[in-house]
């Protein structure tokens, strides 16, 4: 903390940086577990290809409640006691993973843990739309735009730093015991609730008094009619949305799929995909601070157009390895030449969309509006991912990994023309946020 010291930040910013910092710690630990999870259900729970788009669905579609209700959510006057209770109601469940059986025999076919396992995520991703919002919308009434990216960029290096430590230390666990997470999960849930109550602690002051109460159809209404208005009035920023359209879709759409790859594909074990996951976190812990610093510069689209363009680098380097599959093995892990190359693709994607994603937004409004326009974001990635994730295995079932990879590539081709087109065509008269 020394360096913050010495940089001019003001007594405010620098307890929110502890706090902010702890918490991105911690959730490090988590995400590293959470990394191996969509695998964890493949290997050792032994689901199928689809229930595992779901498990990947739930990350995103619990946003579809910002759609309805996030006027209701900017209404709430102790918006830190709502995270706190959050925290309690969305992690308790994890400790129920403790009773799961510990041998495949029990796991064969259509079993009931494969629904327990889906539903005790979808309680968990359910903290997301309150957590999220309420991150940019706490940070941006501390942080100085200045040193908001780069303030953002210290505490996710440091998140990625755990969850790259994690994600190796689970994936060697994992391979000496496959149901090791029986046990690392009921930890996890009070990691869980310790991490978003320090986030709780972070200052905060409501700017304005919330309006009237509504009943629940006229706050549906108003939240579907301030979001549509921003959208319309905004051009900037809806083109920066439709653009994140097909990144999500090539997103989407390709993430299972590169599970199955993993597994049916290359035949990985737990390590080596702990490996290539380590391995292009390592690269983007490198680069992150100065893409943090990029970010607050560059036109936010033409900074998402790098982001979608490395993506579909890295997606043609699997591709590539069904036709080039040489490899070399060392400490029990697959090494596969052409992997190199997504490694590095992947290490600039995780760099720069962890940021776009996270406050991309921000940079299209003024401070006190971050939390809507954050909400709109995270709405429409949960609409996208009503279809996408099911359409890309049903794209693998139906044509194979290369046609599946090939139509996520060509989606993000043209997510990344539409950005640098807008930034063109649409320039932002000025820094908003």
């Amino acid at each position: 903390m020394g360096l913050l010291n010495r940089s001019g930040l003001s007594r405010d910013e620098k307890k929110t940086f502890a706090l902010h910092f702890s918490y991105s710690f911690i959730e490090g630990i988590l995400a590293g577990l959470i990394a191996l999870n969509e695998f964890v259900f493949v290997k050792s729970l032994l689901g199928s290809g689809y229930q595992v788009s779901v498990l990947f669905q739930f990350s995103t579609l619990v946003f579809l409640v910002l759609v309805f209700f996030s006027a209701f959510l900017r209404q709430i006057k102790n918006k830190k006691r709502l995270l706190r209770l959050t925290a309690i109601i969305t992690r308790i469940p994890l400790l129920l993973l403790f009773f799961f059986p510990r041998s495949p025999e029990q796991l064969t076919g259509d079993s009931v843990y494969h629904y327990v396992f889906l539903g005790i995520f979808l309680v968990y991703f359910l903290a997301n739309p309150v957590v999220f919002p309420s991150i940019n919308l706490f940070l941006k009434n501390v942080y100085s735009h200045n040193n908001f990216g780069r303030l953002y960029s210290y505490a996710t290096t440091a998140n990625k730093i755990v969850m790259m430590s994690t994600t190796f230390a689970y994936g060697w666990a994992l391979d000496a015991n496959h149901y090791i997470f029986v046990y690392v999960f009921p930890v996890a849930a009070l990691l869980g609730i310790l991490s978003i109550s320090l986030l709780s602690l972070i200052p905060y002051k409501q700017e304005t008094q919330p309006e009237a109460s509504h009943s629940v159809w006229q706050g549906i209404k108003q939240s579907v009619y301030e979001m549509t208005n921003i959208l319309i009035k905004n051009i900037p920023y809806r083109h920066f949305q439709v653009g994140f359209m097909f990144y999500g879709f090539g997103f989407m759409g390709s993430y299972t799929v590169i599970i199955l790859f993993w597994e049916f594909g290359l035949g990985l074990n737990y390590s080596s995909v702990a490996f290539y996951r380590n391995a292009y976190n390592l690269l983007a812990i490198m680069i992150l601070p100065f893409f943090g610093k990029l970010i607050g510069i560059m036109d936010p689209r033409r900074f998402a157009a790098i982001s979608f363009l490395s993506m579909a680098a890295y997606i043609s380097t699997l591709i590539l390895t069904q036709h080039i599959d040489t490899y070399v093995v060392f400490w029990d892990i697959t090494l596969y030449h052409t992997l190199i190359f997504y490694i590095l693709f992947h290490g600039i994607f995780a760099a720069t969309m962890v940021l776009m994603w996270s406050i991309g937004s921000a940079y299209f409004c003024a401070p006190a509006e971050a939390g809507i326009y954050q909400s709109i974001h995270l709405g429409l990635t949960a609409l996208r991912s009503l279809f996408a994730p099911l359409l890309g295995v049903l794209f693998y079932e139906l044509w194979g990994f290369t046609t599946a990879f090939s139509i996520s590539i060509t989606s993000l081709l043209i997510g990344a023309g539409i950005m640098w087109w807008s930034s063109v065509s649409h320039p932002l008269a000025k820094k908003v946020v």
